[in-house]
């Protein structure tokens, strides 16, 4: 009686340890960042996309400096949110360049698409260059 009694608190124990927040687990601030990056210089459906990986905790992937990358990344609050549909941006355009930014981040799902048709987009386009390389000589103009 004893020994289950002793087996059941070390389960219990175990399993209370496991779920606060390793850095490799579902609900750590670190989880599941895996994205696909795609930039087409002309706007989406003109060829090809350059395609860059980025892969968090551990860094990696094809983007250059993924580790800087990866801890300007979860510096941001809500990188991937989508745009308020209630804004009022600018009426200028910074180009045709257009990249998508897909994958999972800290464990959710994200799509975003990232332009330069207003002053909005632009602005955004800024604060996500270091994710896309394409955007970081546009975004310093």
């Amino acid at each position: 009686m004893r020994a289950a009694l002793l087996i059941a608190v070390l389960v219990a124990a175990v399993g209370c340890g496991a779920s606060q927040g390793s850095p490799g687990s579902a609900s750590g601030s670190t989880a599941g960042t895996e994205l696909t990056i795609s930039f087409w210089p002309e706007g989406r459906g003109t060829g090809t996309p350059t395609k860059w990986a980025l892969r968090c905790d551990p860094a990696g992937g094809s983007l250059p400096r993924a580790a800087a990358a990866c801890t300007r990344l979860y510096g941001l609050a809500k990188p991937f949110a989508p745009m308020r549909k209630d804004l009022v941006c600018t009426e200028q355009y910074g180009g045709p360049q257009q990249a998508v930014i897909s994958g999972s981040f800290k464990g959710s799902r994200v799509w975003s698409l990232v332009a330069m048709r207003n002053g909005c987009e632009i602005s955004r386009a800024k604060r996500l260059s270091f994710l896309v390389p394409g955007f970081s000589s546009a975004a310093r103009s």
